[in-house]
């Protein structure tokens, strides 16, 4: 399933889910601070930030720290859900606290069908092992708590990438690092392209098991993401049992795991702490279907082999991926590696053993210790 990102749940009923044999369980770590942000009435929610930008000054939004922390407190309203995990030695907050000086920080991407909580149990380890780092955990458009947010189409890799921009300029913050699995892969390098050059600081950007160009999927026998949203299309909007997609899946042929992924993005219908007598699905399914065409259709080979200086551009690729890398991919990506050496940029390539498209679930310590050369 190229595109396909699956660690925790999306469902906020529960601290655990069950992945096949595997059950992911989520504690709360008293070292470390989470502010989180979904739409809701409140207007004091952190991160539920204003509309006072400008397209104009998107551009910048990786660039200049002056710009980006210039201008009164924005006006509550919504861009994206978010989740920002901050290490023990952090001391800042975009809302309260703008005298402060900004910490590092990393922006985490999901793949379609995700959401921000795939990255949750990660990046709490990566604050502890990184006190002075914050990491911004993001619901991309038609995902998670953001598919409540109307956005304008078209839904594209690009217009995905634009709302993370303002999202973070909103906040005022200057990202050092950004991290995109499969479908956020290409966002993060879409964020690059998008952002003003040369950039005021160094960026590390991180894309886990996808290419920058063509995409192709696994062979026979194996999920097919565009197979799977066609699937989910046919299936009414409220859901009376879980169970039921489940055995509907796997009835169509996707493994059982997946099937049980998928119904964590259902949500009980009824009031909060009542027994759900249905449920309905969390994501604008019409949206993320055109931002999975998009994905296909995207190429961003022209950022890797023109890298601007201060970008550096890691490819991860899964040992056991369900996506396939052409020998040309891997081809352009070493030839890629090499002029941007010339250029003062940076192309890197990596394979994580042991993991299959699922990184961060599959290999968790392996992705640690690759990820850990950029916090340093």
């Amino acid at each position: 399933m190229a595109a396909i990102s699956n660690l925790a749940g999306c469902s906020h009923g529960g601290s655990s889910v069950n992945f096949g044999e595997r059950r992911l369980t989520f504690r709360p770590t008293p070292a470390l601070k989470t502010r989180i942000s979904w739409p809701s009435k409140n207007p004091l929610a952190v991160g539920h930030l204003g509309k006072g930008y400008k397209n104009s000054g998107v551009r910048m939004a990786l660039v200049d720290e002056k710009l980006a922390r210039r201008g009164d407190l924005p006006k509550p309203s919504d861009i994206l859900a978010f989740d920002l995990v901050q290490g023990a030695l952090v001391n800042w907050s975009s809302v309260t606290d703008r005298s402060l000086p900004e910490p590092p920080t990393a922006v985490f991407l999901h793949g379609i069908l995700g959401c921000r909580k795939n990255w949750g149990t990660f990046t709490r380890r990566l604050a502890q092992e990184f006190p002075t780092w914050q990491f911004l955990l993001v619901d991309l458009r038609c995902h998670g708590d953001s598919a409540s947010i109307k956005k304008r189409g078209p839904h594209t890799v690009s217009s995905t990438a634009l709302d993370v921009l303002k999202l973070v300029r909103q906040l005022r913050l200057t990202p050092r690092v950004l991290v995109g699995h499969s479908f956020g892969g290409k966002v993060a390098l879409s964020m690059a392209e998008q952002a003003a050059k040369p950039l005021a600081r160094p960026v590390r950007v991180w894309v886990l098991d996808a290419t920058p160009g063509k995409v192709r999927p696994g062979g026979d026998g194996e999920d097919h993401p565009e197979e799977l949203i066609s699937v989910l299309s046919t299936l009414p909007q409220e859901i009376s049992s879980k169970r039921d997609v489940v055995d509907v899946l796997v009835r169509k042929g996707f493994s059982k795991d997946v099937a049980q992924w998928v119904v964590t993005n259902l949500r009980p219908t009824g009031p909060l702490g009542s027994s759900p007598s249905t449920f309905s699905w969390v994501f604008d399914l019409k949206g993320i279907s055109e931002m999975y065409k998009s994905y296909e259709e995207t190429n961003l080979w022209k950022i890797v082999e023109d890298v601007p200086r201060g970008v550096h551009v890691n490819f991860l690729k899964a040992e056991r991926s369900l996506h396939r890398w052409a020998l040309e991919d891997l081809q352009r990506i070493h030839a890629a590696e090499e002029l941007a050496a010339e250029e003062a940029a940076g192309v890197e390539m990596h394979v994580l053993e042991d993991a299959g498209h699922w990184v961060h679930a599959d290999n968790p310590d392996g992705l640690f210790k690759i990820l850990s050369s950029s916090f340093q």
